[in-house]
């Protein structure tokens, strides 16, 4: 299974809360910088590249597959809900299976009882699941592992950014394993 971003995350920590948190002066000239330091500490543990196997900022994933199995165990949680669930049948046409065909529980996503997967043409990525991800409210623990990546680089500025060993201890609870 390979998974793709749809659409980007949306920011979970703000230039505001970077100013407050690293008692900046806020002026407008560092502002481009210390977003760029948060969208660099957010990239290196959320989502399909991330450190932590999660989606952190809400966000449009898709996992692609080359068929379907009984159930599929979508990564990147939390999982809010699935967009489109697609395939491409024997013919070589699109075909989008019914909502009401599935059933999303957790992580899970299955056919509803009485039902079964069509069956998708023998091809790679023959099969796409869209699905909404992403905290609606971000944990605090991934709040401020985030800023304190943020800390580190603008206090290191010539240094790339990685993740420390207090950021890690926040961020290893919430951490899924493949």
């Amino acid at each position: 299974m390979r998974v793709v971003v749809v659409t980007p995350p949306t920011p979970v920590v703000s230039y505001a809360e970077a100013v407050v948190r690293l008692r900046l002066a806020g002026g407008a000239d560092e502002q481009g910088d210390v977003e760029m330091m948060i969208a660099a500490a957010t990239a290196l543990i959320d989502g399909p590249g991330g450190w932590l196997g999660r989606a952190i900022g809400e966000q449009i994933l898709e996992a692609r597959l080359d068929a379907f199995c009984a159930s599929i165990d979508l990564p990147y949680p939390p999982i809010a809900t699935i967009v489109s669930v697609k395939y491409i049948d024997a013919a070589g046409i699109e075909q989008t299976v019914p909502s009401n065909d599935y059933v999303l529980a957790g992580r899970k996503l299955t056919p509803l009882p009485g039902k079964a997967w069509p069956s998708p043409r023998n091809q790679p990525e023959a099969v796409r699941i869209r699905y909404d991800a992403g905290y609606e409210v971000v944990p605090a623990n991934i709040k401020s592992a985030i800023l304190l990546m943020t800390g580190d680089q603008y206090r290191h500025r010539d240094s790339a950014p990685e993740l420390s060993i207090a950021a890690e201890r926040l961020l290893e609870p919430l951490r899924v394993w493949a």
